[in-house]
């Protein structure tokens, strides 16, 4: 299967449980189990060339000039992560179904694990480290998602909101790391990277990007001091601790690091900084756990002592160091998984994950207590299981690397870190499950149906089978190692085994076993000795530290950003004038190249209006209908200026965007007061008068300057005059560059266009259902009303000229590539064709015969419009590129189709659709209840004045 496929099915896939909600909850478990199942077996058909020591790629150009092209590698790490991605995520998918209660939200559940795990895999296979940070966010949103997924939980909103922040800011450092390496290779790509590790490490700049990179990575798998914000993340659902622990998010830092070894590694500053942070990390977080009683707080401390284990197992910078990172990495997420999962089967059956409360559940839980004993013995390091083996093989490590210039530091706190490892694990087997059976439990325990248990039996079974038969692993491993190792190294030729004689590793292993059950004998001395120890509380200094940056935050952004218009004015013009004085004053102003050219009568007379009815604005600003006409004046003078100088598309535009906006803001203007208060003391309004017109001077004088001389710079407009018609297919420069050079722009501009007619819908909803409908429906005129409400004459003329602007915008649409016009002009026109209908015959009479819903039409709109632009894709082009052809059908003449008529289709509807959603809202407020409201195009009935009061056809708004 292709890559592109493989990562693509969770995104997708991700659509489904929430549209299989209402079919039960299996039914939602069992199509997103389908998706992973799909993506799984995608994965696994491409294992014959894995083995085979090849490397899979995919490649399509998608900013090829930024460097950024949606480019996939699967090799034997990349095979690894994502087999443990999919892998264990069926599992938890499998337990998820039967863990989850029936109150919570099972579409919304699966959907967020999909969205996860599509990002995850997209990680593990990105070969441009571009696409790999664009992953690398969407893992931190979707885990945010996942981790706050019980919204009703405090614990759970905080947890979500550390996790992201802490992973978000070291996701911004690890963009800048990344940019840097990808500036000093000169490829974004990492397959190009990975070979040039002189070049990087020669590089003044391989220090500022390791530290970077490194930040990314600590942060993302919970290494110190980034610790703290793991073990919170554990108010999530059993499901999603077990996967985030075992397989997913805290492993992609890990991923990164073992990713980058080949060109990062092998230096001091390597060894140090990752080494170092490792031993801590895997100490802290071993000694913490031993004292939680929380059990997934207690593994949760677990998960981040064994990453750190791996990060200063990576960190030795050797070729066996990174091979036994690998193995626990494969170890880690078999029994942590189990672990997880088994916690959350005591909590889900006894109702308490508190140690203390529990005791005795061997008896009671016979089942759970094999699972959970298993894989926490294999966590402990015990022989004949897993975690028995890439332990021995990380104190081995730990014996031949020296830290500081000190030889024991590194064996002394592997061993360490390994005792309280084995305390904690003989801690959460002897206080849980051995002891006798109470009488206070919070509900009474008992094993789970299949649904629960066989998930992390599967995984056990693993733990006990690479644990007796290491060699069925090894070559597995190695062929992960040798993908890790790249170049830089070869691959040990150690082998796997239980026994390896009597070897310094095997006495440290005892000492750590021996230790740790002493540690378990003295617990209480030893709480009582930790809870009187002053210690610093990670969260306390997090919050403390939000709070301290907020706080500086506000003292900078809320006297700037207070809402004024005029003080986001004065920062404005205080920021061009010292510009625009910087300019000025380092520059130089040549000679003027062109002559001025003689004003005729017509050009003076039109700026004459334009200028009256700008003064006329400023003296008469106060009566807001009075100020719509002098507006109206402007853009229309605005439009024949546009005609005066041969821009007829702009003209069109300006002309049509006029006449829809007078429209709509005569519709606002309905619900706001005649006049404008004094708001201003006068000498305020002298002091704005003074700025506006140094503004308006300074303005006029750049623009003389500049329209005098030739431009410094080759303008654009050349290009797009060159290659508008060989590139664009059209001889309309305008339309050319909306639907083509920059029909991107447009498509952003018609999807903002579509948001706010749909707030304007939005807000009127919002009105018509609160409290302010009734004074909305009740309000009285404040003067009469005519009594014609839809004028015989309008009706008519509406009726007759309808077909007629139909036509004009069907011709102004098709004549727009190469002749003034284009979608958006003729989405106008239509525009105002069906606005005229709803003024002349009313809201009702024009509702009845809408069709369609006008959100649908933007929406419609805005799907063309894309799908055009993916359509260059299937013939290896970029978003948005179009093409033409020329046909001939006798008898007519040869005439031109191009891709860009589609993309304009798309920008008609959008337009069409906005313009007329936000008529119809502003027309639905419009209403009042003592206003008649009929079906019928015209209302005029001379008898209606006989009628008695309170009869008629009036009827309650909506």
């Amino acid at each position: 299967m292709s890559l592109f496929f493989i990562v693509a099915l969770p995104f997708f896939g991700a659509l489904l449980p929430g549209l299989m909600n209402a079919a039960g909850r299996s039914a939602t478990a069992g199509i997103t189990f389908t998706v992973s199942l799909a993506a799984f077996i995608g994965l696994l058909t491409n294992l014959p060339t894995v083995l085979a020591g090849d490397v899979v790629m995919a490649r399509v150009d998608w900013m090829p000039v930024l460097g950024l092209n949606f480019t996939l590698m699967l090799d034997g790490l990349g095979f690894f992560f994502a087999l443990l991605i999919l892998g264990i995520g069926l599992l938890i998918i499998a337990y998820g179904r039967h863990y989850l209660s029936r109150e919570d939200n099972m579409g919304q559940f699966f959907t967020y694990l999909l969205l996860f795990q599509g990002a995850m895999v997209g990680i593990v296979l990105s070969d441009n480290i571009l696409l790999l940070l664009i992953f690398w966010e969407l893992t931190s949103l979707s885990s945010f998602l996942l981790i706050g997924y019980w919204k009703h939980l405090p614990e759970g909103r905080q947890g979500a909101r550390m996790a992201l922040t802490v992973t978000g800011m070291g996701g911004l450092a690890m963009i800048g790391g990344m940019l840097i390496l990808g500036q000093i290779v000169g490829s974004y790509d990492l397959s190009v990277i990975l070979q040039n590790r002189d070049l990087i490490q020669a590089d003044p700049l391989y220090v500022p990007a390791l530290i970077l990179i490194l930040l990314g990575c600590f942060t993302k798998s919970a290494q110190f001091p980034f610790h703290f914000w793991l073990p919170h993340a554990m108010a999530a659902p059993t499901p999603v601790s077990a996967y985030l622990h075992s397989a997913t998010m805290v492993k992609a830092g890990i991923f990164l690091m073992a990713r980058m070894w080949p060109v990062l590694s092998g230096t001091t500053e390597w060894v140090v900084i990752v080494t170092t942070a490792g031993l801590i990390t895997m100490v802290i977080g071993a000694v913490i756990a031993l004292f939680k009683h929380d059990l997934k707080a207690l593994l949760a401390f677990s998960t981040v002592s064994h990453l750190g284990l791996i990060t200063m197992l990576l960190g030795t910078g050797t070729a066996f160091g990174a091979m036994a990172a690998m193995f626990h990495i494969l170890n880690h997420a078999t029994f942590k998984a189990a672990l997880f999962m088994s916690a959350g089967i005591i909590d889900h059956e006894a109702h308490t994950r508190d140690i203390r409360r529990l005791g005795g559940l061997r008896k009671l839980m016979p089942i759970t207590f094999v699972i959970a004993t298993i894989a926490a013995l294999s966590m402990a390091g015990i022989p004949f299981l897993n975690g028995f083996l890439s332990k021995e093989m990380m104190l081995e490590e730990a014996t031949h690397t020296t830290l500081f210039g000190i030889p024991w530091l590194v064996p002394a706190l592997a061993t360490f870190g390994s005792l309280f490892s084995a305390a904690y694990c003989f801690r959460l087997i002897g206080h849980v499950f051995f002891g006798p059976v109470r009488d206070d439990y919070p509900a009474k325990p008992h094993d789970p149906p299949a649904g629960l248990w066989l998930p992390p039996s599967i995984l056990v079974v693993l733990v006990v089978v690479i644990g007796v038969a290491p060699f069925l692993a090894e070559p597995f491993v190695k062929l992960v190692t040798a993908s890790v190792l790249g170049d830089a190294a070869d691959v040990p030729k150690a082998y796997f085994k239980i026994w390896h004689g009597l070897v310094p590793a095997l006495f440290m292993s005892v000492a750590a076993v021996i230790g740790g059950l002493v540690l378990l004998a003295v617990f209480n001395p030893a709480l009582r000795l930790w809870d009187a120890a002053p210690r610093p509380e990670a969260k306390v200094i997090f919050e403390a530290i939000v709070e301290s940056v907020a706080k500086a935050a506000q003292a900078v952004i809320l006297p700037l950003h207070n809402g004024a218009f005029s003080r986001y004015a004065a920062i404005g013009a205080v920021a061009i004038i010292a510009a625009g004085y910087h300019a000025w004053s380092t520059g130089t102003v040549g000679p003027a190249t062109r002559e001025m050219q003689a004003a005729g009568p017509v050009a003076i007379a039109g700026w004459a209006m334009l200028a009256a009815a700008t003064v006329g604005l400023v003296f008469m600003h106060r009566n807001r209908l009075l100020s719509l006409i002098l507006i109206g004046i402007v853009g229309l003078m605005v439009s024949i200026g546009f005609v005066f100088f041969s821009a007829p598309d702009l003209a069109m535009t300006q002309f049509t965007v006029e006449v829809v906006t007078i429209i709509l803001l005569l519709l606002a203007l309905n619900f706001l007061p005649k006049t404008t208060p004094v708001e201003s003391t006068v000498l305020r309004r002298v002091r704005d008068t003074t700025v506006a017109i140094a503004g308006g001077l300074a303005t006029f004088g750049l623009a003389y300057h500049y329209l005098l001389r030739d431009a410094v710079t080759t303008p654009i407009s050349e290009f797009h005059l060159a290659n508008s018609y060989k590139g664009g297919g059209g001889t309309n420069v305008v339309n050319v560059i909306l639907v083509d050079f920059r029909g991107f722009d447009t498509y952003g501009e018609i999807i903002v266009l579509g948001i706010a007619a749909l707030l304007i819908y939005a807000l009127t909803e919002t009105l018509l259902s609160g409290p302010v409908r009734a004074r909305l429906l009740n309000r009285l005129p404040d003067q009469p009303r005519a009594g014609d409400m839809h004028p015989m004459m309008m009706v008519v003329l509406t009726r007759v000229i309808m077909p007629v602007v139909l036509m004009v915008g069907f011709y102004i649409f098709l004549r727009g590539h190469n002749e003034p016009g284009g979608g958006f002009i003729a989405g106008l026109i239509v525009s105002i064709g069906v606005v005229m209908q709803y003024m002349a015959s009313g809201f009702s009479w024009a509702s009845a015969r809408l069709k369609y819903p006008y959100h649908g039409v933007i929406g419609a709109g805005v799907l063309v419009a894309g799908l055009t632009g993916i359509g260059s894709w299937f013939v290896g082009k970029p978003f948005l590129t179009s093409d033409f052809t020329y046909v001939r059908i006798p008898p007519f003449e040869k005439f031109e189709l191009a891709t860009a008529a589609l993309f304009d289709v798309g920008v008609f509807l959008a337009v069409v659709g906005a313009v007329m959603l936000s008529l119809e809202s502003f027309s639905r407020l419009a209403r009042r209840a003592h206003t008649p409201d009929t079906d019928h195009p015209m209302d005029i009935d001379p008898s209606r004045d006989l009628a008695p009061e309170g009869a008629g056809s009036a009827k309650e708004g909506v």
